[in-house]
């Protein structure tokens, strides 16, 4: 028997709007909220459909430094530059950390400083 990866859970400093970029980056909805102020999105299905649901705990020191994990997306219904466009009108910023044209990705930062991959290829969205 194996694991399933069914949630992750990201640290923030606000819950709420965090989990709204993220809930429009993945085309995801909000599934529940905690008493203490965590949030967790996911796709139509829900905890233990087809894909991980994402948990927003919130946390008023996220630990400093570089992360050990990061999210990579990939566009579903455009190209990689469309896709790029929009989620930098959603909040993402740039992150330059040492990558060139030529790795075929972009590195950007949530709201909140996370940073995330947008690779090029295309992949069709997760089934509802």
């Amino acid at each position: 028997m194996a694991c399933r990866f069914s949630e992750l859970v990201v640290d923030s400093r606000d819950p709420e709007s965090l989990a709204a970029f993220w809930a429009a980056v993945l085309g995801y909805r909000v599934l529940g909220r905690e008493e203490d102020g965590a949030v967790e999105i996911g796709p139509e299905a829900g905890f233990g459909g087809p894909a991980p649901t994402l948990v927003f705990a919130p946390v008023a020191d996220p630990t400093p430094g570089k992360v050990r994990l990061h999210i990579d997306v990939n566009p579903t219904d455009r190209d990689q530059e469309a896709e790029l466009q929009r989620l930098l009108g959603l909040g993402a910023v740039p992150a330059d950390v040492g990558q060139s044209a030529e790795h075929g990705w972009h590195v950007l930062r949530d709201p909140e400083g996370n940073e995330f991959c947008l690779l090029r290829s295309r992949l069709e969205p997760w089934p509802a």
